[in-house]
């Protein structure tokens, strides 16, 4: 009986092991599984592209009922295969080179052979003052590097942030920094440049920090229109306004009535013109003057291919390098090709320029020349009397040995 006894215990004991090795084998079984699940698949879960459009931070520009991934996919096919940038975040952490890149001598056996009388005569006749967008944390990035470039071509040119740098110098408005802050800078600086400049200039330029324009170019655009009439010129989209807005990125030009109008005119008033911070720069100030009557005008040259760009040049030049469903092609207000008959020979400015590109677009623009090529431009009837003026030379006693211009760089006082 003890024997019997004991046999039953025992049998008893190596039952209940067995359901325990048997829990053990099925909870580490299910850890073990879940495990390879979450090695094989959170890669593609983690990476994908699959957030709304509207979610990206770069979208204070775009209304948010065109953005969704059917409509404005984020990925369009090319991300890993260039190094580009549509979105306003993807520059964020881009910064310039740390050394001075410098420049070539007037006197280098090349530029000898170089006639700037037309453009000298231009910037006389087409006063441009040029206001970039930045803030303290781009100052050095960006902005110094937009200084450095095409900025010193303009007749005046601010930075507007909300810090003081006098090494720009920058002009600190009242305005918090911010994607969402946008639009009170926008009002804020053009109010400044209205109270402080209205008189120097013919044509006031807003651009971001990572715009790159061809100043000479928008001089020649602009030549001849009258600077009393209310107008204003940029890569021209055609969502939410009657008569288009203009793409803040690719930069925008207004006359000198368009832009009384905007600051005395549209802002102080509540029922046209939007009070708070928020909203879309270039939709907005779109909003405003088209109340006052300022027309969003037509800046594509006698081929109808366009001056103002959104994006960087390679999103423009190569075929296909965009996808079909992009955003861009539903925005833009006139039809574009791809490849080069999308962009003018007098093309004005380019968006997403890093400022390693700003520097190349320096090199390729202002110091290549293929030996034996020459441009020979035919002066519009307008011009004949300035370059007998003398005004050419006038200018080129304001040109540096480096054969930088002095323009007006200035602060706030």
């Amino acid at each position: 009986m003890m024997n019997c006894t004991f046999r039953t215990v025992n049998v008893s004991s190596m039952d209940s092991s067995r359901k325990n090795q048997s829990h053990f084998y099925l909870v580490a079984g299910i850890a073990i599984g879940f495990t390879i699940a979450y090695v094989t698949l959170a890669p593609s879960a983690v990476y994908e592209h699959n957030y709304d459009y509207y979610d990206h931070p770069k979208n204070v520009r775009f209304h948010e009922s065109y953005q969704n991934e059917e409509n404005n996919p984020v990925n369009h096919g090319h991300e890993n295969e260039y190094e580009e940038f549509h979105r306003e975040g993807d520059m964020d952490d881009v910064f310039g080179p740390k050394e001075e890149v410098g420049a070539h001598n007037d006197n280098d056996t090349f530029h000898k052979m170089t006639n700037t009388d037309l453009a000298d005569a231009l910037y006389k006749e087409v006063k441009i003052l040029c206001w970039v967008m930045t803030g303290p944390e781009n100052h050095e990035k960006k902005a110094k590097h937009v200084k450095a470039t095409w900025g010193k071509r303009c007749n005046i040119l601010l930075f507007m942030s909300s810090q003081e740098d006098k090494t720009l110098p920058a002009i600190a408005l009242p305005v918090g920094e911010g994607r969402n802050n946008l639009w009170a800078k926008t009002k804020e600086a053009f109010k400044y440049v209205f109270q402080n400049y209205f008189d120097e200039a013919d044509w006031f330029m807003k651009a971001d920090d990572d715009t790159y324009v061809i100043v000479e170019n928008l001089r020649y655009m602009l030549l001849g229109i009258d600077t009393q009439k209310p107008i204003y010129f940029g890569a021209r989209f055609k969502p939410f306004i009657k008569q288009g807005y203009m793409s803040g990125g690719a930069g925008y030009v207004l006359s000198k009535e368009a832009l009384r109008k905007f600051v005395v005119e549209a802002i102080p008033n509540k029922a046209i013109c939007r009070q708070d911070t928020g909203g879309s720069e270039d939709v907005e100030i779109g909003k405003c003057l088209a109340a006052v009557n300022v027309e969003a005008g037509d800046s594509r040259d006698p081929e109808h291919r366009g001056r103002f760009f959104a994006f960087s040049p390679l999103h423009h030049l190569i075929p296909g390098h965009v996808d079909n469903k992009f955003w861009y092609w539903k925005y833009i207000y006139y039809n574009e090709s791809q490849g080069m008959d999308c962009c003018s020979d007098n093309a004005v400015s380019f968006h997403y320029m890093k400022p390693d590109m700003m520097y190349t677009m320096e090199y390729l623009l202002y110091h290549l020349r293929p030996f034996g090529i020459a441009y020979d431009p035919k002066l519009p009837p307008k011009l004949s009397g300035i370059l007998k003026d003398g005004h050419s030379k006038e200018h080129k006693d304001n040109v540096s040995s480096e054969g930088q211009t002095q323009n007006r760089i200035v602060s706030q006082t």
